[in-house]
């Protein structure tokens, strides 16, 4: 695998081997990329920083996808309208870093399907800088593995406090929560995505996933 220089846009060949999902680990790459080298690529091409590593974020996500996400964009929208907390959809950069961080000093940027934030002091037309408070991912088979294994050490260590990861086609929902940021994720709970479940974060809101689609 070639090696890109800091400051440069990965090469094809570079995208084409984060397209297949493969990211290579920290020893197999010498060079670093920087929010800052982000914002001098394409708008029109989504890549996720992981601790400097560039991921490529296609294909395009399935159409059942992007109906689980948009029905529990729906819902947690609806809920929050005159309330001060947001929900964003992706594509949405979340700069995982210190609040006062420059660009080139943020080395993990995600775009997570949806994310809840009250805290909006880190907020910018760019995204978000900090730790939303909720986070869901909807999992596609290219991104299970980052979402269930990377991400969650990534959300886990930028207080986020929760982390729901929902598998659209076996219809079951992972939810990792605590009250404290300052601790760790304990033992997940795990359901099946039936009649209602209680948000955690706010105690009038339970997501219906009798609304979501079937398949």
């Amino acid at each position: 695998m070639g090696q890109v220089p800091a400051g440069e846009k990965p090469s094809p060949e570079l995208k084409t081997h984060y397209t297949r999902g493969v990211v290579p680990k920290p020893a197999e790459q010498s060079s670093r990329f920087s929010y800052a080298d982000v914002l001098r690529w394409p708008e029109d091409e989504r890549w996720e920083l992981h601790e400097g590593v560039a991921v490529a974020m296609s294909p395009a996500p399935s159409t059942i996808h992007q109906r689980v996400v948009g029905e529990l964009y729906r819902q947690i929208a609806n809920f929050l309208i005159d309330r001060p907390c947001e929900v964003f959809v992706a594509p949405f950069d979340v700069r995982l870093g210190p609040i006062d961080s420059q660009p080139d000093q943020i080395n993990t940027v995600v775009q997570p399907d949806l994310a809840v934030i009250c805290d909006h002091t880190g907020l910018d037309e760019r995204g978000f800088q900090g730790g939303p408070d909720w986070v869901i991912e909807v999992l596609s088979p290219s991104t299970a593995a980052r979402d269930q294994i990377t991400k969650l050490r990534f959300y886990e260590a930028h207080a986020v406090k929760h982390y729901w990861l929902v598998h659209p086609i076996e219809r079951v929902v992972t939810v990792y929560s605590r009250s404290d940021p300052n601790v760790r994720f304990g033992r997940p709970q795990i359901s099946e995505t039936k009649g209602q479940l209680a948000s955690g974060m706010f105690d009038a809101l339970s997501i219906d996933w009798e609304r979501l689609p079937a398949g």
